[in-house]
């Protein structure tokens, strides 16, 4: 059994699902594929994705990104937590999941999330040009913080085996430290939407021996007390010198 890792694979882009589309329907039958988020806002598209790594792979695990909860096509009376349940369900039919996993002695959990402004609070300028602030729609009353909060409760109830390889993945980042210490100032402007410190503390309690995070587009593997941070974004067809556009393989057994 091996694990790949995968995210933001962003299928909108005819490229994109047109490199779901020819992966191998042989070569990854005993294998598992963790997808961390940012597939697509489209349900249909959605579907197809999942559906066509589920007959690829033996097991695909994926948690949603902010991309996938978007609902500017949804009609006025939708929201992004009613989006989350239709994502749920369109996983689920798929042959995908969004549940906890074990096989071989390896425990496989994802941590939903959203940002919480652990990494910073955003400027008006972020707020204007986000485009989470305009395609997502919460609840009222509901903040980010707040939708933070409510994933961190679903993650809380997670559990990993004395004794088994934990992996754990989240599309948001855990720790805003794993973006690399070349980022130019503007660059520097998106941190307070990149995850929450939150799912760093759930992931440490769960024992994890790696952890597999999407969002930022850009691919980095970096070790911080004894944990496999690993961010495998396939991005957008135009960032080449930031995305791999490749599977990589995280472990085997």
């Amino acid at each position: 059994m091996r694990v790949f890792a995968l995210s933001d694979i962003h299928i909108d882009y005819d490229v994109n699902a047109k490199w779901i589309a020819n992966l191998s329907i042989a070569e990854y039958q005993d294998d598992v594929l963790i997808l961390a988020g940012d597939v697509t806002h489209t349900l249909r598209l959605l579907g197809w994705c999942l559906s066509t790594l589920a007959r690829r792979f033996k097991d695909v695990l994926f948690v949603p990104g902010n991309h996938d909860l978007w609902v500017i096509r949804e009609g006025r009376e939708k929201n992004s937590l009613q989006k989350f349940d239709d994502v749920s369900a369109v996983v689920e039919s798929s042959g995908a999941s969004m549940q906890a996993f074990r096989r071989r002695g390896v425990s496989i959990i994802p941590l939903l999330g959203w940002y919480d402004y652990s990494f910073g609070e955003p400027s008006e300028e972020l707020r204007s040009i986000w485009m989470d602030y305009h395609a997502c729609r919460w609840p009222s009353g509901y903040t980010e913080k707040d939708v933070a909060a409510h994933f961190a409760a679903l993650n809380d109830k997670q559990v990993s085996l004395a004794g088994d390889k934990v992996i754990t993945y989240s599309h948001f980042l855990p720790r805003i430290d794993l973006m690399p210490g070349f980022m130019p100032g503007a660059g520097k402007l998106l941190y307070p939407i990149l995850g929450s410190t939150q799912l760093d503390r759930q992931l440490r309690r769960l024992n994890a021996n790696i952890h597999v995070y999407g969002h930022s587009h850009i691919n980095r593997q970096v070790k911080i007390d004894g944990v496999s941070y690993i961010n495998n974004a396939f991005g957008y067809p135009s960032e080449t010198w930031i995305t791999s556009k490749r599977l990589m393989c995280i472990h085997e057994s």
